[in-house]
């Protein structure tokens, strides 16, 4: 099983191929945003990555963080938990104003079809 590290909070093994921000939720315990429920679209479910980071991302990511012009954030609903990984969770319903965190991400990377690419393509 994969080990997440999530700055300040801890240390959690988790499933194998769950996406990063159920794990985040579910193992860590974290108020991670996921504000259009894990599809690509928001942004809200950035995490910073500080060791571990996948060498790939989904088409998808690549083109919202393209979109809006982010740089060293990645959206942990487009990544799978792998291999071992150390994230500062940055976007936490704590602060954010928002009234929840969002609708729960399906289990299954969305949206379909995933596509893979390189990371920084």
């Amino acid at each position: 099983m994969p080990r997440l590290t999530v700055e300040g909070v801890g240390t959690f093994e988790v499933p194998q191929g769950k996406r990063l921000v159920l794990a985040l939720v579910d193992e860590a315990g974290v108020d991670q945003l996921h504000a259009c429920g894990g599809h690509a679209r928001c942004t809200t479910c950035r995490v910073e990555f500080l060791q571990g980071e996948p060498e790939q991302m989904t088409a998808a990511e690549q083109e919202v963080l393209r979109q809006r012009g982010l740089s060293g954030v990645r959206l942990s609903c487009q990544i799978l938990c792998q291999q071992d990984m150390t994230v500062r969770a940055i976007s936490r319903l704590e602060g954010s104003g928002r009234k929840d965190p969002g609708p729960r991400p399906d289990e299954e990377l969305q949206p379909q079809p995933v596509q893979w690419v390189p990371r920084g393509t």
